[in-house]
This record gives structure tokens, sequence and C-alpha cells, in this order.
């Protein structure tokens, strides 16, 4: 019998009370006389805190880190690398704890066989779940391996130093890794609390490492699910019905099952899929099938002009999520606005793509879905396939941020791999495909009134929010597109609003700022005529937009300097912070007024529990155009301890980019039957001589605080900062996104 496990066991808890006579006694201790000591002791002790990060769901050490006998060390997270750099920052948490360089980490990321299931990969919680717990994870693992040395040795642990992947005595005597644990899991629950590294003995952690996922991008390797190859695999392509109201009503296959390379055409109800041997005959033989496809069409859908009306006329359950009155001065003016977004999609540059193979009864697919867990799920119970049949392994996806169409594509995948066993099966997406049937983010109305007393302070507050659900993502089969278009479909769940403190349409619908009378009412819409669901930030964007512009109204009404009526009404010390580092950062207070320039400033703190940011940007319009060009921001950021600056102000800047496309480009256009925006001539985005000349992004770094999360900080800030910066341009306010060309010629009446 090999007692490792034991011995590691018993060693940990040595470590930790000084000596095992403690456990022995217990260990030998009559059945009723533990349970009374238990008992005693229970009723004695603190209630237990729950365990830090997603080791909470996942209490085991050894889900999260492996080390062999040969020193190799492994780290495992259920989250997903969407670009935000998280492989970076997670393997300099690993390493920062075990005290080795990040080329000793090994990371393997979101594999339902091999990590922990820690959901989708949203919000901004990959550092707050996983780093958290990976960080608490390799540090217990640590003192395991420090009282394994100590027992070796003979010495005690405290007199022990962990270098370069070995624990050493002050002798000079060094154990690795490897030798320590061996080949044996450390299959040890994890504690409450953890001895943590000091921060400011810190060699990794705070610094900018390069990223890891980098250089094979720009190298022109193999980063992307869109990139997988694997021996042969064969290609397919979905035929789309042309619209949402569709039904397939005859389909002529002969020519299509004719053409080269072509091996199998599948059908089930509205599905229809070709397999061939080559993608582009795959291409050629869709659209074969396409020209001999008879589809019965209805108008399903309301007119674009009426969007926003149909909204605030439909059956909503509404929720006051925010309802405060103190006594307060006599208002001596109200404001009132209305604010309006327009459905908006993800249009991820590479289409949705995944890779399956069904193989003895069991399928294994490739995706770039942000949920490994639940799209297994989801594809289990479409297939009508016990779960632990079914592996979901993730790669990166050349685009994605929400739940765009990847949890599509790898149900189209496993369908078709279903139906032609032991051969690989490659499903892309085409562009109309993706612009057409991907989740779009929901069209959304906010109505906001304030009052204003005699000291220039916000007096009263009333606020209301109109949204559908943010969130259709799989878990349930009937979320999936083909699962809804098979001949005995699956239905989509019921739409649901995400309750706070986190939210979906009234995300950050709660001001951070203090007022003495506030109400915030979310109206959630459960019927929308088309498919929604998470947009990066979800709700966030819009409310802190309609917040962020009302809250400069009211300054202006005020009199008031727009950063120092925020900082009147903030008493959050972070928060005050980051506004001035980002009002500095742009040097606000020497600005020059220029015609035709203006500049606009907003501040959130995501979810009003995440990374806090301010954005401050200047804007030139075009009077005779409407064009406005943004032509520098400086945001600041404090996202707790920062463990890759470089790779927050990525994010930070990534987001004000994607904020600016969506703010100035985006909205989905449709008429009674049909999506009209198909492509990106109807649905224009963001280009590179539009991006500003210069983005500064300042981090302000909270050493031994907790992760806050970054990834979705800056969409609303960068959002509620361009509106007010036209609006300073041009004197004319914008409430209606996005702000085009010729919505902005119109309003200033050129």
């Amino acid at each position: 019998m090999n007692d490792a496990p034991l011995t590691a066991a018993l060693s940990r808890r040595q470590f930790l009370v000084g000596g095992g006579a403690l456990i022995v006694s217990f260990s030998l201790m009559a059945p009723s006389l533990r349970a009374q000591e238990n008992n005693r002791n229970a009723a004695a002790a603190p209630a237990k805190r729950p365990l830090p990060g997603s080791l909470k769901d996942e209490p085991m050490l050894d889900a999260w880190i492996r080390i062999d006998s040969a020193g190799n060390i492994t780290v495992f997270t259920g989250k997903a690398e969407l670009g935000q750099g998280i492989k970076t920052a997670l393997i300099q948490i690993a390493a920062e704890e075990l005290s080795v360089d990040i080329s000793r980490i090994a990371l393997i990321t979101a594999d339902t066989q091999l990590t922990p299931n820690e959901g989708y990969t949203a919000g901004s919680h990959s550092m707050q779940d996983s780093g958290t717990a990976i960080k608490h994870a390799a540090a217990q693992v640590g003192e395991i391996l420090a009282g394994l040395a100590a027992q070796r040795f003979g010495v005690a642990a405290d007199g022990l130093t962990m270098q370069n992947g070995a624990v050493c005595a002050a002798d000079g005597r060094c154990a690795g890794y490897g030798e320590l644990v061996g080949d044996e899991q450390l299959h040890v629950r994890a504690r409450e609390t953890s001895t943590l590294k000091d921060p400011r003995s810190y060699v990794t952690v705070g610094k900018s490492v390069p990223r890891v996922d980098i250089p094979r991008k720009v190298t022109g390797g193999a980063s992307y699910v869109q990139d997988l190859r694997l021996p042969g695999m064969v290609h397919a392509r979905v035929l789309r019905p042309p619209s949402p109201g569709a039904r397939l009503v005859a389909l002529d296959t002969a020519t299509a099952n004719q053409l080269p390379g072509v091996i199998k055409i599948i059908r089930d109800g509205n599905f229809v899929a070709v397999v061939a041997a080559r993608e582009f005959q795959a291409v050629t033989a869709m659209r074969a099938l396409a020209r001999t496809a008879s589809w019965q069409e209805r108008p399903t859908l309301p007119a674009q002009d009426d969007i926003y009306a149909l909204i605030l006329r439909s059956p909503a359950q509404d929720t006051a999520i925010l309802d405060v009155h103190n006594p307060a001065p006599a208002a001596v003016r109200t404001l009132e606005a209305t604010y309006r977004r327009p459905y908006q999609m993800h249009g991820s540059i590479g289409p949705a793509c995944a890779v399956a193979l069904y193989k003895d009864e069991g399928l294994t697919v490739w995706t770039h879905t942000q949920g490994v867990y639940p799209l297994r799920k989801a594809i289990a119970e479409m297939l009508r396939m016990p779960a632990e049949q079914v592996r979901c392994i993730h790669m990166e996806g050349a685009g994605c941020y929400g739940h765009n169409a990847a949890d599509d594509a790898g149900g189209d995948a496993a369908l078709i791999a279903r139906a032609l066993p032991d051969r690989p099966v490659r499903v892309q997406w085409m562009r109309e495909d993706e612009h057409l049937w991907e989740p779009y983010g929901p069209a959304m109305v906010s109505k906001v009134a304030a009052s204003l007393d005699s000291d220039g302070l916000i007096s009263d507050w009333q606020y209301h929010v109109w949204s559908n659900t943010h969130s259709m993502r799989p878990g349930p089969a009937g979320n999936l597109l083909a699962a809804q278009q098979l001949a005995t479909p699956f239905a989509p769940a019921p739409p649901m609003p995400i309750p706070q403190p986190e939210g979906g349409g009234d995300r950050n619908a709660i001001p951070l700022y203090k007022f003495r009378n506030a109400r915030v009412v979310h109206h959630f819409v459960p019927g929308m005529p088309l498919r929604v669901s998470a947009l990066r930030a979800l709700g966030a964007y819009m409310n802190i937009f309609s917040i962020e512009c009302f809250i400069d109204e009211l300054a202006r009404a005020a009199g008031s300097d727009a950063v120092d009526f925020r900082l009147r009404h903030m008493d959050d010390a972070r928060a005050r912070d980051v506004m001035r580092a980002a009002a500095e950062r742009f040097v606000w207070s020497a600005w020059q007024a220029q015609k035709g320039r203006g500049r606009g400033f907003a501040f959130a703190r995501y979810k009003n529990l995440g990374a806090y940011a301010a954005v401050a940007c200047e804007v030139e319009v075009e009077h005779e155009s409407g064009r406005v060009r943004v032509v520098r921001a400086a945001a600041a950021v404090d996202s707790g301890q920062a463990v890759n600056p470089d790779g927050i102000r990525n994010q930070i800047e990534g987001g004000i980019v994607q904020s600016l496309s969506w703010s100035l480009y985006e909205s989905v256009t449709f008429d009674a039957t049909r999506i009209t925006s198909r492509d990106w001539a109807h649905y224009p985005i963001l280009r590179f001589s539009a991006v500003p000349e210069r983005i500064e992004v300042h981090v302000i770094d909270r050493p031994g605080q907790p992760f806050l999360g970054t990834g979705e900080a800056a969409h609303g800030p960068t959002a509620g900062a361009l509106a007010n910066a036209i609006a300073d341009a041009t004197g004319v306010r914008m409430r209606e996104l996005p702000f085009t060309a010729k919505r902005v010629k119109a309003a200033i009446g050129v």
C-alpha cells in the first residue's frame, strides 16, 4: 500500500499544529466521545468562513495544482482565455506563491475532463474567482511542501525557504518539490485561510510580464479554434433560415449531392448541414442547397422606429432595487431625460467555429464557448446523451466577449459529428450567419429625473430602466440555435432577470454616488422580438452611460465643474482616488475651450463591487458632416491587487476602443421580416483610422487587496465621457446611441 497521501495529509496537519500528538489522540478516541468532543468544539467555534474564490465550489487542492515526481507544476483553471490575458496573470499568481519562475508553470484552461467547473468566464470574474482560488491553493500547497521538507530534514518549517522549485534548509540541504510529493496528487481539502506572501516580497506579481498567448498570434501559429486541424478532419456548413420566423417547406438535395467532395447532407427539421472533404467544397454545396431551398417566411419583427415605444408598453416585471427616503432641502430645479440604446451585436471578427468528434459513443467538442460545463450540459440534453460522455475543451476564438455564436457552433458540430462517427467535423459559420443569428445585446430605455437643492447638490434621484434579459446562455439545450431548429425542437428557457447585486438589465443602475433620496426601478421585459443574450458589460454599459450623462447635465445646471460635482457626491475613498487620477492624467484643470472641441468625464465602479474606472476624453466634431473624432482619452483604474499592470492597461484600452465603436457606429437593423445588418457595410464598426491618437491608462495598484476584475470596467464610463464631450463641443445633448454622423448632424441642425 502506498501511504504517501496519508503521510502528506498528516504532515500538513503536523505543520499546522506543531506536532502529531493532538491528531493521534483524536484518532484513537471512541466514536461517541469523538462526536461529543466535535459537538462541543463546533458550539464553541465561530462559524466557518467560505473558502476563497472558486475553492468554495471545488475545495480539493489537486483540482487546482499538481506536481509530478519530476517537479513539473501544472495549474488548472475553469476559466477561459478570451484575449483578456488571464493565462498570464494566473501563471504569475501561482508562480509567486510557489516561488518559481513562470516558465515552470504549465496552465490548463477550461476542459470538462480536467479542470474545475467555474461556470462561465464572464462578468470580470476570472481574477476574483479563479485567481483567488489559485492564489490560496498555491499558498497552501507551499505550506504542505514546507511541512514535508521539515519532516525530512528534522527542522522547523519556519526555518526553510522555497526557491526555484525546491525547499531548502539553512544548512544547504534542499529537496525538490517533485521529491517531496512524488507522483501522488495533493488530494487535500483547502482551508478557509492561507498564509500568503507579503506583497512587499513579490517577485512576479505586480510586474508587466509579456503575455504567454501573444507570440503564436503574431507569428501565424495555431492559436484559435479556427486554426485547429485534426487528422482526417472534414468540413461542414449549415444552411440557415433567412429570417427568425422562417420554416423550411422544401429542399432539393440532388444537385448538392453531386458536387465534388460532398460526403453527407444532414436534415432534421429546419436544421440543414452539408459535410465535405474540403472547406470550400462545403461552402459551394451549402450555396447550392440555398438555391433549392423553399422557406415560408412571416413578418415577426416590429417596425424599427417603434422599438423603444414597444419596450415601454410591453408587459414588465417591476422591481424597486433601491428606495431611500430622507428629509431634504427644498428642490430649486428638477431635470428629466430619457436615454436609448439599440440592439447591438458582438460582431466577432472571426466567425464562430467548433470541431467535434463522435467516437466510441463519446463526443469531444473543441469550442470557444465561455462555459465548457454549461455547454456540455446543453449538448448532452440535445443529443440525449449522458453528460459524462460529452467532453468540451476550450480553445480561444478570434473574437469573444459575451454570449456570441460560439456555443451555437459547438451545438452544430455536435449534431453533425454524431451523424458522421469517427471523423472530426469542423463547422465554421459564414459572416452573414454571425450577423443574422448570433444573440444580440438587448435594446434598452432609461428614464431619469433628479432635483437640485439651493447648495447645488442632488436632493432627489429617480431612475427607471426597461430591458429584456441579458443572459440566454446554454445550460438548457433550448438555448442552442440548432436545438431550436430541429424537427422536434427544444424551446428556449424562459427569460429571467439576473438578480442584484450584479444584475443584468439593472447592472450599475444603482449609482455609487450618495443622494439623500433615491429610487431605482428595474422594469424587466420578458418578451422581445429579437434573439438576445449577454453582450459585454450587460446593462452596465447603458446604465452608466445614462447616469453619467445625467450627472453631467446636473453639474452644468448647478454651475459646477463636472469632476468637482462628482466628488461632492462621492464618499468612497477609492472612487475619489480614481476620479482624481483620471482628471490629472487628462490635465482636466488646464483645459482651454476650442471651437468644435469638447471634453467629457465619467466614472463607475463596475457592478458597484468590481473595479473602479474613470475616463476623460477629448473630441473634435465636424459640424458640416456631424462626424465625431475622439482625439485622446485618459483613464484611471483600481482593480485591487494588480497582478500584471500591462494586462490591466490592455483591458482598459480595449474596453475604451470597443465602447467607442458601440457608441459611435453600432446598431442592428431590421425590417418586418428579416435582419438587414447582414455584413460590415450595414453594421459598421470602428476602423483603425478612428482610434484615438492617444489613450493613457493609469493603474492604481492596491497590493494585498482582493482582485476586483477589469475586463468590463471601461465600457460604461467611456460611453458617458464621449456623450459629455460631444455635448461640450456642440452644446447639444445626445441621448440616443449610437452617435452616428447623421444623427449628430441632425441634432446640431447643420
